[in-house]
Parts: structure tokens; C-alpha cells; sequence
């Protein structure tokens, strides 16, 4: 019989003491128990994503509920056929989110309000209405939902910097933000509340909630939602499926992620497996003449059949 393994999601803004000891005997636990997976902790609180089977699972969220600093901490959980990492990484970082504000937000004090998901599913179709996705470009193009802004950022620490060069475009609205578990929003709801914006809401327990709530079914959600594992995305809309992701090199309708094969670049992109080998999995003529290709190395590709594959595309390029 096949082993049942589960997805834990997780996270807490909460003050931890001595943080980086706790990292320390935080990824000592982990490994006793067998759990796979990546968990950030700064003295602001923990923010992870863990996998392991369900006896694991279990082990795990019953240890921090008798921890007084994570007793009320939510879990959203997702069946698996298998770990959905390879190693367990625990990591002490000054943030839990990224974003290197000037003065920081504590969501403990300053916040958007929570909506749940048939909250958020109406407050979406109203007027004068902007819902802000508040995940990265390659997270966007992936899966949103449908009308959502998407912020022209590769990094989170992008955001704040993005809404103040497009202010005008969400003065005097009623501000929706959401991301994947919630634990960005956040953060970033707390900074739109302080530049001034008045009415801003969160979706309460993010994307992943929203999917599985029995009310909405992940209604209003095109696509698929990016996720920090080796499953790369996850359904959310229950009703039906349309696909928003285009092939980064054909345009054609596409949800399967790869990084370009320049270390220096990898830069996530759509595409088929035909176009990934085609293109050399890169991104640019540049990355796919860089000297450490990995695709180039992975499929121990010779020089020769290089430059032949090389001469084709740039040949296909002036046609086009």
C-alpha cells in the first residue's frame, strides 16, 4: 500500500526569542521527524512549506500547537503522492517576507482586513474595485485572477516602489490584494494602509485557501497557482479550467515552467517540452551561447551539434 503523504502551509508573524537558535533546533526536529520541505523564521515570526506523510504531518503540527507561540497557527494542507522537496532547509533570514521598507510593517498592528474567500469572490465584482496581485510576474502569468492588476516586478521587494510610480491608478479605490498563503498580503497591505490608501482588503488564507473553500470553488481564478515545490502549480478553480499561460517562445496556450539554462539568467519560462528543447531550454540567443549551458551539459550535447542547433534558430529568427 502506498504511503499517504500531505503538503503543510503555514506561517505566523509572531516574536520569536533567540530566533536563530530556534532555526538551529527548528531543522534538527524536522530531520528527526523525516519532513522534507523550506521554512524561513526571523524574530518576526515563521513562514513554512513542509512535506511528509501523514503520521509526519501530524507529528509536526501537534509539536507546535504545544509551543504557546504557534498553538493558533493555521495549516492548509494538500494530499500528495510523494515529498513535494528534496531536502528540509530551514533558514534564519532578518524578514519573512522580503520587501526592506524604510520602517516596517507589523501585521500584529497594521493590516489589511481579512475577507474570506465568498467575502473576497464578492468584493471582486464590485465597482470602483482593484485587486491587486501582489506575487511575482512569473507567479502571475501563470494563474490569476480574473481582472487582477499585475505589477511589472520580478521580486516582492519591487512592489512598494511599482505602486508608487502607478499611485494614480488606485487613488480613492477599494483595494483587494492577495497572494498564494497569505503571508506577503500581510505585509503589503499594512505598507498600501500607511502610504494612505483607506479601504484595503486581504484574501484570508491566500490563493490556496480560496481553491479549496466549498462555497466559491476557486470561482474567478484563471489557471494555475505557481507554488515553492517540485509540483511547480496547483488547480484552484474547481468549475472550470482555462488556461492563461502562453509559450515563451510560440505564444500557443502553455503551463509548464522551466528555468533557462544560463546559470546566470534562470529566468523561469512557459514552454512545451518540443519548444524547451528547441531553444536549448534559454531564454535569449546570449543564454543559449553562454559557456555553462546546463542544457547543453545535461544532454552532453558536442560542440558541433551546438552550433548547427544555434545557426537553425537564428535562421528561423530572420524568417520570422
Amino acid at each position: 500500500m502506498t504511503q499517504e503523504y500531505r503538503v503543510l502551509l503555514y506561517y505566523k508573524y509572531v516574536e520569536i526569542p533567540n530566533p536563530e537558535e530556534f532555526t538551529q533546533a527548528h531543522l534538527e526536529f524536522c530531520k528527526e521527524l523525516g519532513l522534507k520541505g523550506r521554512i524561513l523564521i526571523a524574530a518576526e515570526g515563521i513562514n513554512g512549506t513542509v512535506s511528509g506523510t501523514v503520521e509526519q504531518t501530524d507529528a509536526y503540527m501537534e509539536h507546535m500547537k504545544a509551543n504557546p507561540l504557534f498553538e493558533d497557527m493555521i495549516y492548509k494542507i494538500d494530499v500528495a503522492d510523494d515529498h513535494t522537496f528534496k531536502k528540509m532547509k530551514v533558514r534564519f533570514r532578518p524578514e519573512l517576507v522580503t520587501l526592506r521598507l524604510e520602517n516596517d510593517i507589523d501585521p500584529n498592528k497594521t493590516t489589511g482586513k481579512h475577507l474570506k474567500p465568498k467575502e473576497f469572490y464578492e468584493a471582486m465584482k464590485k465597482e470602483d474595485t482593484v485587486v491587486i496581485d501582489a506575487r511575482n510576474d512569473y507567479e502571475y502569468d501563470l494563474g490569476h485572477f480574473r481582472g487582477s492588476v499585475r505589477p511589472d516586478i520580478n521580486t516582492f521587494k519591487e512592489l512598494p516602489q511599482w505602486i508608487k510610480e502607478n499611485k494614480q491608478n488606485f487613488e480613492g479605490k477599494k483595494i483587494l490584494t492577495y497572494c498564494t498563503g497569505g503571508v506577503r498580503c500581510e505585509k503589503f497591505s499594512g505598507w498600501l494602509l500607511e502610504e494612505g490608501f483607506e479601504d484595503v482588503a486581504q484574501l484570508e488564507g491566500g490563493i490556496v485557501t480560496y481553491g479549496k473553500d466549498p462555497e466559491v470553488q476557486g470561482e474567478l481564478w484563471d489557471g494555475q497557482c505557481y507554488v515553492f515545490d517540485e509540483r511547480i502549480s496547483v488547480p484552484v478553480n474547481q468549475k472550470e479550467h482555462i488556461v492563461v499561460g502562453k509559450d515563451y517562445f510560440s505564444g500557443e496556450p502553455c503551463e509548464r515552467y522551466v528555468n533557462c539554462a544560463n546559470p546566470e539568467c534562470n529566468k523561469k519560462i512557459l514552454t512545451s517540452e518540443e519548444n524547451e528543447h528547441r531553444y536549448l531550454r534559454s531564454c535569449s540567443s546570449e543564454c543559449r551561447e553562454h559557456p555553462r549551458n546546463r542544457y547543453v551539459t545535461e544532454h552532453q550535447l558536442p560542440e558541433e551539434e551546438v552550433k548547427r542547433r544555434l545557426e537553425a534558430i537564428n535562421r528561423e529568427a530572420q524568417l520570422n
